[in-house]
Parts: C-alpha cells; sequence; structure tokens
C-alpha cells in the first residue's frame, strides 16, 4: 500500500512538473502573447501582405513571428521595446490621435482597421516591452552588448542602435525639461564603455546614462555655483573625455565661449574658463596635459595648460599672425595617431591641415572636399565628412572623405544625404554614418515623427572599398553626431 500511494504522490509530482514546463513554454502562433497573436497574426501576417511568404512585396517587413519582426523592414526597425511612439507597428495601425501618432497608409491596407480596443492592447504590450510568449523582451542583454549611440538634434532623444542587427534598439529620451527642445547635440561614450554623455545646445548639463541598461545616472551643470545668469551659456557642442574616465573638458559654441570642466565621477563642474570666441573642437594632447580649441572663425586655434594658467593663440598660416578674419575656419581638432601631430578641419578653406606640435606650425595642407566638418582617425587614416557638398560628385549631397596621412592621399564615398557624424567598427568592417536629411530634396522619410520635422537615417560604408551599401536605417529627427561603444 505504501508503494501505491508513493507511485501515485510521484505521478502527481510529474505531472505539475510537466505541467509547470509547458506553461512556461507555453505555445502561441509566432510566439507572440496569445492576445497579441490574435491581432498580428490575423490581422498583419495574412496572405499578400506582412507573412513568410509576402513579405518582400510589404516593404520587407515580416510578421509572422516574433523574431521576425524584430529584423525590421526595408527602412528599418518596427517595434522600439518601451516606446510604442517611436513604432511604426503601432503607429500604422493607430486611427485615434489621443493614443498617439498616426501615419499612413493606415495598416491593415485597404481593410478594416484596427479597433481601440485592439489598439490600446498592442500600445500596452510595446510600452511594456514587446515581449513574446515566454516574457523575453527583445535585446535585453548582456550588459557588455556591443551599441552605438545616435543622438537626435529634433527630439530629444538617443537612438541606441545594436551593432549586430544594426538597428535602433531603443530611443532613450534625455535632457531634464520637457517644455522645450533641448537638442542633444554631443554624444561620447567612457573609455572603458560603461558609460555614455551627452551635451545640448539648449541646456547648460551633462548627462551621464549608464551603458549596461542605458539608465540616467544622474547630470552636472555647465556652470559654477553662484555663476551670474548672464555668463551661464548654452550651445554646448563638443566634449572630450580624458582616457581615466574621470573628467571631461566641455566646450560652448557662442560669442563669450566657455570650456567648463566637469568631474565625472562627482557630476560636479569643477571650473568654467572663458576667454574662447566661438570655439567649437577640443583635443587633448597624449600627456593630457594640454588643451586645444578650435576658433572656428579666423585662422587660429587655442591652446593652453589643462589649469588654463597660459592660455595663447596658434596661427594655422605659417608666417600669418593669428587674426578673426573668416579664412580657415577651424571646425573640428584631433589629436593624430603619431600624437604628434593635431588635425584641423578648415571648413572655410576646404582643407585639412596637419599641425605640428612640437614646432608650432602647419606641415601640411591637404584639400578636400566643400565644408569638411567631423573626423573619425583609424589605421593612419583620417575619415571626414563634408555634409554640404553636392558639387565634388554628380548626385551627391554630403560626402565622407579618408585621407592617408602616410602619403596624404585622399578618396572619396558618397555616405547618404547631409552626412555628419560617423563611427568606425573595425569588426563589421564598416563607417556607420548618420545623415541629417534635413532638406526636402533628400529622401523622403517612411514615416513621419512625434517631434516633427523629417527623419534622418544611418547608412553603411564598407571600409575595404570605401563604397557605401545599399541599406539605410531610419531614425529620428536630425540625427548628429554617433558613437560606437567600445
Amino acid at each position: 500500500m505504501r508503494f501505491k500511494i508513493a507511485g501515485i504522490f510521484s505521478g502527481i509530482v510529474l505531472l505539475l512538473f510537466l505541467s509547470c514546463r509547458k506553461d512556461k513554454g507555453r505555445v502561441s502562433e509566432g510566439d507572440y502573447p496569445p492576445d497579441i497573436s490574435r491581432i498580428i497574426i490575423n490581422r498583419c501576417a495574412t496572405s499578400g501582405c506582412h507573412n513568410a511568404v509576402s513579405y518582400e512585396a510589404a516593404g520587407g517587413l515580416n510578421l509572422s513571428s516574433w523574431s521576425a519582426m524584430f529584423q525590421g523592414s526595408k527602412s528599418g526597425a518596427v517595434v522600439i521595446p518601451y516606446q510604442s511612439k517611436f513604432s511604426t507597428l503601432f503607429t500604422f495601425c493607430n486611427i485615434y490621435p489621443d493614443l498617439g501618432s498616426t501615419n499612413v497608409p493606415t495598416m491593415p491596407l485597404n481593410r478594416e482597421p484596427l479597433s481601440r480596443s485592439e489598439l490600446e492592447l498592442l500600445k500596452n504590450w510595446i510600452d511594456h516591452g514587446a515581449p513574446d510568449v515566454n516574457g523575453e523582451v527583445k535585446f535585453s542583454g548582456p550588459a557588455n552588448r556591443r551599441k552605438l549611440y545616435a543622438v537626435n538634434q529634433g527630439c530629444d532623444v538617443v537612438t541606441v542602435i545594436d551593432a549586430s542587427t544594426r538597428l535602433p534598439m531603443r530611443y532613450i529620451e534625455v535632457g531634464n525639461n520637457p517644455s522645450v527642445i533641448e537638442s542633444p547635440h554631443s554624444i561620447k561614450v567612457s573609455p572603458d564603455g560603461q558609460y555614455w554623455y551627452v551635451v545640448f545646445l539648449n541646456n547648460s548639463i551633462i548627462q551621464k546614462f549608464r551603458c549596461s541598461d542605458d539608465a540616467l545616472v544622474g547630470q552636472s551643470n555647465l556652470f559654477m555655483p553662484g555663476q551670474p545668469a548672464n555668463t551661464i551659456n548654452k550651445d554646448w557642442n563638443t566634449f572630450i573625455i580624458t582616457s581615466d574616465g574621470k573628467k571631461a573638458f566641455c566646450v560652448s559654441y557662442n560669442a563669450n565661449g566657455q570650456v567648463a570642466v566637469v568631474d565625472l565621477e562627482q557630476l560636479k563642474c569643477i571650473r568654467v574658463q572663458g576667454g574662447f570666441s566661438v570655439p567649437h573642437g577640443i583635443c587633448l594632447n597624449a600627456a593630457e596635459d594640454k588643451v586645444y580649441v578650435t576658433r572656428q572663425i579666423g585662422n587660429y586655434i587655442y591652446a593652453s595648460d589643462t589649469a588654463f594658467s597660459n592660455p595663447l593663440t596658434l596661427s594655422l598660416e605659417n608666417g600669418v599672425p593669428p587674426n578673426p578674419t573668416p579664412k580657415l575656419d577651424a571646425h573640428e581638432i584631433l589629436l593624430a595617431p603619431n600624437q604628434q601631430d593635431l588635425l584641423i578641419t578648415c571648413q572655410k578653406s576646404n582643407e585639412l591641415r596637419v599641425f605640428s606640435i612640437a614646432q608650432n606650425s602647419v606641415t601640411q595642407v591637404v584639400p578636400l572636399a566643400i565644408y569638411p566638418q567631423e573626423m573619425v582617425t583609424y589605421q593612419n587614416k583620417v575619415y571626414i565628412s563634408c555634409p554640404y557638398d553636392s558639387a565634388t560628385v554628380a548626385g551627391a549631397h554630403g560626402l565622407l572623405q579618408r585621407v592617408d596621412l602616410s602619403t596624404y592621399a585622399v578618396e572619396t564615398a558618397k555616405a547618404g544625404f547631409q552626412p555628419h557624424g560617423f563611427a568606425i567598427e573595425p569588426a563589421a568592417n564598416l563607417v556607420y554614418v548618420v545623415s541629417r536629411n534635413l532638406l526636402v530634396q533628400g529622401p523622403a522619410p517612411h514615416h513621419s515623427s512625434i517631434c516633427g520635422g523629417r527623419n534622418g537615417f544611418l547608412s553603411f560604408i564598407d571600409i575595404g572599398t570605401f563604397t557605401e551599401q545599399k541599406r539605410r536605417v531610419e531614425l529620428s529627427v536630425d540625427p548628429y553626431y554617433i558613437y560606437l561603444r567600445p
């Protein structure tokens, strides 16, 4: 009798165990949660539309499964976990403005729209992460995921891009004043890849976010306690982080420009140095005891020790004194890979100037396309964006160039429409380029944005062939800088 009871008990335990396993992995068509599956599989992933057979003719969007959905469409990501307002799967179905943005044509195409209750269900699902049937949220780990971060000046968001799929995976809202557009302008990741930082054109703060989960850590003012209000600048354009990740030097582009020094560990402004007129780019020397800042109107740069005790102006024209006449107009500045030279883009004279730190003089002048601006170095080459050039290459509006720093030979590639910021990922043999796409003659965006204005996009350049790939991923309004997590 004891063995019989034990056998019955064991059978019950086994049944419960199997039931639990089945519940945890319960089957839903397409691996969507059942209520979402009823909407997407029955209304969207249908014959002639977004199923596995027809999707190529339907914008390249396959909704036959949850995993296929996160492969995106020909325009990029369609669902951003936790952000229905940036998810076109919702906005193209939505017909109720009080629920969020709407886009046309309304989906399902030429069929009865989704009901309000269905739309509310879809919106709520996305805003809670758009999990699959087992509760998995896409892109939830690992903590060291390879990512890129792009600022969107027109929308107060940072687009987080998964480096594996090359699709937007999150939109992180930045800034601290929801009543105005603060225009995040420049972004950088700390050298150890643990934090990312952003500064704004229309605010006087730097914000710090954690890379593992993209959560806000805190912020620092870019002014000192008690600093007179009429001396507190906005227009924070660029910044540089020291190699130990402990300090940032931030530049405000202003007639009465400033450099703010921030303790990034304590998130505290420790110095604001004035005396800069229309400064823009900034870099440190190899020892990180000297700082160099471009003057965007004129023929010279600023140089000083990092305590700002011995400021100098250094002419970029050998034999010509420093002067503010618009002639060269230095925009960006980088320490060259040899750590002996400074690389400077001159947007008025359309040149790259190589400046010897030891000699305090220009050693090379390299003609470039029209209006060179941003720079990144890789393998003794410098890559430079020229966002407004429409003359050098027929049919292009903006170019990417690269200069071999051994021979000073220049190569040119198309790079989207109004390309500005870019990042290099050697492991993928790619240059990621963000294109502002502000002008109406640029490519028509696939969808309208909640922020107004034209969406920009991300394009890709093959490093080996230095040619633009056909693929293009849509981002939010005015993507300006992009940075790869180390």
